[in-house]
């Protein structure tokens, strides 16, 4: 006698759709509510839960995690007290829930957030930018350069620094029971986490402070904010509540934001942990950074995933790899989503200064959608080199390249199509203020970089002084036939980056020194792109040609031949074995003390 519950599922089998629907639905439903763990320490997924893992270790940690998200909340006078029982005129009702997190230093943490879901989309802007990664970077250095002292802070809650404009209540539930208003209706006054305007209410108490403070955002980056003292430019890089100073005294600032402004400032101090990575100094006092501890927890990641270790490797991935042409079996679903999660992971390290993977990891993402087994594979190896090599870091060396022995290249350009071209200077930059800059450009292509496609690869790696600031590996648009194309491509994308790149300096108030220096492997492109008498043989190249040959008439690039064994481009476009692909990364990403004769380039 067969059941309801089984005649269903007959029902249902019928339809192959409808029963790989059910299939999925119940393995969603398994990971929602399995066990959530963040370094080695489970995660409940709501008030209740956290109460019950309290009792079962014996301790009150959630629970005084909650009371203290409670607290800050009504200690910010985030919430208006209705009482029991009231739903007030021109106001939407919306549900509240805590989220929970272990930190990177193991302490609990609850937050309460608003279901700002549940609200219709405001009519203005709700848009709140953060400081880019390498604008930071470009701040740290002319922080160093320019004797600036760097230190860093958290600002406590910080959306409840600011007023909210939506008109929403919540009913209080057992969160609130330590401040006896469970059951109560709540008028969210403050900007509470979850709403859709919350972000950018923030974004415009901290924009105003600042300008009471004597800042202006820099028109590179509206996140990096600038003022002028004694000589020199000071920055404030806000990212969300991460604040990062380079000033000479940005502990007076920060005093000034809690004593004038009422911020609650936590973390005040030398930068040593700051979006992902960790911060120290050499014992000869040159900062460097690097995201260790985030390593950390990618092996915690993967060992939960697969019960061990990743296997280590010398190399991201084997020498002549081509993931393009894997033919093993298709992963599953839960296969599809462990893939993704890893290759996630590996993003973010590529953007926290683990440029010796870049070129790993952009291949492998190009499977995310349908990846394989033995694409998983390969991105287990891109685990195993970093379990092997977890300590490598930037370090910011301010000293200037010299380039005295290089070639000099006085052609005139004045009889040619260009004419007398010059570098288009940003009219309302500010004034340059401090030591100079000198940047480095490496650039490369692999022709056929992809055997399915056909396409090239394009690598740029871009150097301020002796600090790696930039890098970029990337399939190319279009499919080119010769080797001459791809690298004419990638001197072209350079050259565009470098204009970016001079742009973005200047509006910090940089001075730099003289052109810019790109050094490339291809001994014809060089050639067609400083004699001005080179004519152009392939039409369909020809955007990239006058562009890249515009620049070096201006005067503003300096186009100078490395050979491959040296360049350090190769790394972000080939899968290199270690025999080559260490003597590239060693001098940028794990040599101690000084480098000024390591980087490659100079008397080729």
């Amino acid at each position: 006698m067969y059941t309801e519950g089984w005649k269903r599922f007959k029902r249902a089998a019928r339809s192959s759709k409808k029963l790989e629907r059910m299939v999925n639905q119940s393995r969603l439903k398994s990971v929602r509510y399995a066990p959530v763990y963040q370094f080695g320490i489970q995660v409940p997924r709501n008030v209740t839960e956290a109460f019950k893992l309290d009792e079962q270790h014996g301790n009150t940690k959630w629970s005084d995690a909650i009371k203290l998200e409670m607290q800050s909340l009504m200690d910010y006078h985030t919430f208006k007290d209705m009482g029991k029982g009231v739903a007030p005129d021109g106001y939407k009702k919306i549900k509240g829930h805590v989220i929970f997190a272990v930190k990177h230093d193991l302490r609990h943490k609850a937050r309460y957030v608003a279901g700002g879901h549940l609200t219709d989309p405001p009519i203005d802007s709700v848009y709140s930018g953060v400081v880019s990664l390498r604008s930071l970077r470009l701040v740290l250095l002319l922080a160093e350069l320019n004797g600036l002292e760097i230190m860093a802070a958290d600002v406590g809650n910080a959306y409840l620094e600011a007023k909210t404009k939506e008109k929403v209540y919540i009913i209080a539930g057992p969160e609130f029971r330590f401040l006896g208003l469970e059951g109560h209706t709540l008028i969210i006054y403050k900007a509470l986490y979850g709403l859709r305007s919350s972000g950018a209410r923030w974004h415009d108490r901290m924009a105003d402070t600042l300008r009471d403070e004597g800042f202006f955002p820099s028109k590179a980056d509206p996140d990096v904010w600038m003022r002028e003292n004694d000589g020199v430019w000071e920055y404030i890089c806000v990212y969300v509540d991460d604040l990062a100073a380079a000033m000479k005294n940005p502990k007076k600032f920060y005093d000034r934001l809690m004593s004038d402004h009422g911020f609650k400032l936590k973390g005040v101090g030398p930068i040593s942990y700051h979006l992902g990575a960790d911060f120290g100094r050499d014992p000869d006092g040159t900062l460097y950074y690097g995201p260790q501890k985030y390593i950390k927890k990618m092996m915690t990641i993967y060992e939960d995933l697969f019960g061990e270790k990743p296997k280590e490797y010398t190399s991201p991935m084997e020498k002549g790899d081509h993931p393009e042409v894997d033919v093993t079996p298709e992963l599953d679903s839960e296969g599809i989503t462990i893939y993704q999660s890893l290759i996630g992971c590996l993003q973010w390290l590529v953007t926290n200064g683990r440029f010796d993977v870049a070129q790993a990891v952009m291949v492998l993402s190009r499977f995310r959608a349908a990846p394989r087994e033995g694409h998983l594979a390969r991105v287990k190896r891109v685990f195993g080199y970093a379990r092997k090599f977890p300590h490598a870091v930037i370090r910011v060396r301010t000293g200037i390249p010299d380039y005295s022995d290089l070639p000099t290249q006085t052609h005139d350009w004045m009889y040619s199509v260009y004419g007398p071209v010059k570098e288009e200077l940003p009219p309302d930059m500010p004034k340059p203020l401090g030591k100079p800059v000198v940047t480095t450009t490496y650039e490369d292509a692999n022709l056929y970089h992809c055997l399915m496609t056909g396409r090239s690869a394009t690598g740029i790696l871009h150097i301020v002084n002796q600090t790696p600031i930039d890098w970029f590996s990337k399939r190319q648009a279009t499919v080119e036939t010769a080797t001459y194309g791809s690298e004419f491509i990638a001197a072209r994308i350079a050259t565009e980056q470098i204009i970016d790149l001079r742009y973005t300096l200047r509006m910090l108030g940089a001075p730099i020194q003289g052109p810019a220096y790109m050094f490339g492997d291809n001994q014809s492109v060089l050639t067609n792109s400083t004699l001005p008498h080179s004519t152009l043989s392939k039409r369909h190249n020809a955007l990239s040609y006058h562009r890249v040959r515009e620049a070096i008439a201006a005067g503003f690039i300096r186009f100078h031949y490395i050979a491959g064994t040296d360049n350090p481009a190769d790394i972000l476009t080939k899968a290199l074995g270690f025999q080559q692909f260490w003597p590239l990364i060693k001098p940028l990403l794990f040599w101690r003390g000084d480098t000024a004769t390591s980087l490659p380039g100079k008397g080729e």
